[in-house]
């Protein structure tokens, strides 16, 4: 069943054990990020906290909500995140077969047709205390790292809307505090967000935004989702959660928000004004620089009567962040497969900050196999981010990291299987020479035939007979273990 709020998530964390209080004062410049990381670190993701007594504020901080496998799947109210992918994959199998897009295209109609379209409501618990004099330093919102450029709005839901269609989207973009009116908006070239931002500036016109802080956990999963530009990350939020989005109509702008939010800053942008941003100790685990950026202006921020301020901290992973990427991994995996449907597996290492590297096993079936999947993956939406590209045959467990290195070490010929190329990189990167452009790499570490240049047979993998692995099975206990 859907969580009504982020209030009933934490209740059913603190019930199965999965939360801890933290019942003495803390400080939000610093402090409870150190806190936040210790506990990141800790076996399996540790526990979410709850920070009771915030310095300089009375309203309470809580973190790392999703930073386990176990909490990522309470959180989706699945069992296994590999359960939504079958979801996605049965809806898939109902459509006709045409292009790629086209399929995609009907997928999201299908969920927007159904029962999970977003409801509009005239009353909320987001709108409970209205203020035109808005103050962000009211909230306790947390520095993180020491060469930060200030305060950081680190989880807000960010709401836009495409002033060609009207169709609204949902991004989660850093927010710095300039003053208690005016953050940075760190959008990316690349997201649907800065998309609207140039339409907008196009038409010379002030573009509208506001952000959501603290909604029921679907909701917040959804606003990071990488879905097709166009596709409402509230109808999919509503397909996840098995139930509609409830959303109500700002104060002082026509955006919609999630009624059950905990906190809303509603404002502008103004296309021609942009600031310095930055540094930040970003999820790459080192700072990115000062750039310049949109800045966001608030008009007006509303609130529950007695909000929760929800906050993570990136860094070095693992991080929080790290296993709501793998959750993208494993729902997304579908996707993958309707456009190359002899993909088995992938996993994006958390120390590969996810764009950074890609292992996929496939089910080889011609010369030169591996190589089309690099390529093609290269030319699919975020995966053009990836600097680092892996093939392996089916039969590697592309979560075993041992064993695929081991398989990879030893089937690469670096010569023949390599490929190097070039082409955009994720805006947080900073080994390129250029901004968001740069090198990638391609190994394909299949079996190699005599049409891709081996001309040896390959070596049979070392393996124990079956009936002796039987036998020793059956008189281990002989042995004195």
């Amino acid at each position: 069943m859907a969580y009504n709020d982020l209030r009933d998530f934490i209740n059913l964390l603190e019930r199965k054990g999965l939360l801890h209080r933290v019942k003495v004062e803390v400080d939000p410049i610093l402090e409870i990020a150190e806190i936040t990381d210790r506990m990141c670190k800790s076996p399996n993701g540790g526990k979410a906290l709850f920070f009771e007594k915030v310095k300089g504020s009375n309203i309470p901080v809580v973190t790392n909500l999703f930073g386990s496998f176990e909490r990522m799947c309470l959180a989706l109210a699945v069992e296994n995140l590999d359960h939504i992918g079958k979801r996605i994959e049965k809806l898939l199998n109902h459509t006709p077969p045409r292009s790629f897009k086209e399929k995609i295209k009907t997928l999201f109609e299908l969920i927007e047709v159904s029962k999970y379209l977003p409801k509009s409501v005239k009353r909320a618990p987001c709108q409970e205390v209205i203020n035109h004099e808005p103050d962000l330093y009211k909230f306790p919102i947390l520095k993180t790292w020491p060469l930060d450029g200030g305060r950081f709005i680190t989880l807000p839901m960010v709401f836009t809307r495409d002033p060609d269609t009207g169709k609204q989207n949902c991004g989660m973009y850093r927010m710095q505090v300039y003053d208690q009116k005016t953050t940075g908006m760190h959008w990316h070239i690349h997201k649907d967000g800065a998309t609207h931002y140039r339409k907008y500036r196009e038409l010379g016109k002030r573009m509208p935004v506001s952000v959501a802080i603290g909604s029921d956990p679907a909701v917040i999963y959804s606003s990071t989702a990488p879905l097709p530009y166009g596709v409402d990350e509230m109808v999919f939020a509503g397909f996840l959660r098995r139930s509609p989005v409830e959303l109500v109509k700002c104060i002082t702008n026509d955006i919609e928000v999630p009624a059950n939010s905990e906190i809303v800053l509603e404002g502008y942008v103004d296309p021609d004004e942009l600031r310095d941003e930055g540094p930040f100790g970003d999820h790459t685990g080192f700072y990115s620089p000062i750039d310049k950026f949109p800045v966001f202006h608030i008009t007006c921020i509303t609130h529950r009567k007695e909000p929760l301020y929800p906050a993570t901290v990136v860094g070095k992973p693992p991080m929080e962040d790290c296993y709501m990427g793998k959750a993208t991994e494993r729902i997304f995996l579908p996707l993958l497969r309707l456009q190359f449907p002899e993909i088995v597996d992938m996993n994006l290492p958390m120390e590969g900050i996810f764009h950074n590297a890609a292992i996929i096993s496939i089910k080889k079936q011609y010369p030169g196999h591996g190589k089309k999947i690099i390529h093609g993956l290269w030319g699919m939406g975020q995966m053009m981010f990836s600097k680092l590209i892996i093939v392996v045959d089916e039969d590697v467990d592309v979560h075993d990291l041992s064993t695929t290195a081991w398989k990879v070490l030893n089937n690469v010929d670096w010569k023949r299987d390599v490929i190097i190329s070039e082409g955009p990189l994720d805006e947080l990167d900073h080994s390129s020479s250029f901004p968001r452009f740069g090198g990638k790499m391609g190994v394909d570490a299949t079996r190699k035939s005599r049409q891709e240049g081996m001309f040896r047979d390959w070596p049979e993998e070392i393996t124990q007979a079956k009936e002796i692995k039987e036998l020793v099975t059956r008189r281990w206990h002989d042995y004195g273990f």
